[in-house]
């Protein structure tokens, strides 16, 4: 008999948790472990709302521990969660709206045996989000430190002590925008948080 996959299920709401559980148990080809025994899972199906800081920090965490692929079922799905997903070791994405029973199972087998099953438009925002990081990589230092008239217009309102929903309502901008566009400076030039952004930018005379 084909051994069959073990598979960990997570979500924020026990009637999600229930349905998952349900249809997952109910197929020859799955084992449920029980929810917390990530490492004992060959596959984590995770069901959120939304891929918010605090859902990817644990997701990092649990990737960090177990390295277990995982299937994510998201209400809502943006660009900008991709590159984060990927960095979660998230292999599949589905929109709960069309997170039929057979492309779950499709997805889960597929995630098993080291593929992934991702929506187009999300396949096009990854490779973009690839070909950004090569540019980063190849470019001179000197040019991976200059900072776009948006990042500027961001730090400059930070420096005048604005927070994340202030300066996004002064840009036009939604507060997520403002967060990625944040997240892009630490990251790109290995800032810690806000002060040391700034003094950056004050440093190089932008603000």
């Amino acid at each position: 008999m084909e051994q069959r996959v073990r598979i960990v299920v997570q979500a924020t709401d026990q009637l999600s948790k229930a349905g998952l559980t349900s249809f997952l148990g109910s197929r020859p080809e799955i084992a449920l472990v029980d929810g917390e025994q990530w490492a004992d899972a060959d596959v984590a199906v995770v069901a959120v709302g939304r891929l918010t800081e605090e859902e990817a920090a644990g997701l990092r965490r649990q990737a960090a521990r177990t390295r277990v692929p995982v299937v994510l079922v998201l209400d809502e799905i943006g660009g900008a969660d991709v590159p984060t997903a990927v960095e979660c070791r998230v292999v599949a994405i589905l929109p709960r709206a069309g997170a039929t029973g057979e492309r779950l199972l499709r997805s889960v087998l597929s995630a098993a045996s080291g593929g992934g099953v991702m929506p187009p438009n999300m396949v096009a925002e990854l490779l973009d989000h690839v070909r950004r990081l090569q540019r980063q990589l190849v470019a001179p230092a000197s040019e991976r430190g200059r900072l776009t008239s948006r990042e500027v217009e961001v730090l400059r309102l930070m420096a005048d002590g604005l927070d994340t929903a202030e300066i996004a309502t002064t840009l036009c901008y939604s507060e997520r925008t403002i967060k990625n566009v944040f997240y892009g400076i630490t990251n790109r030039l290995n800032l810690r948080n806000r002060p040391h952004a700034v003094a950056y930018a004050l440093r190089k005379g932008v603000i």
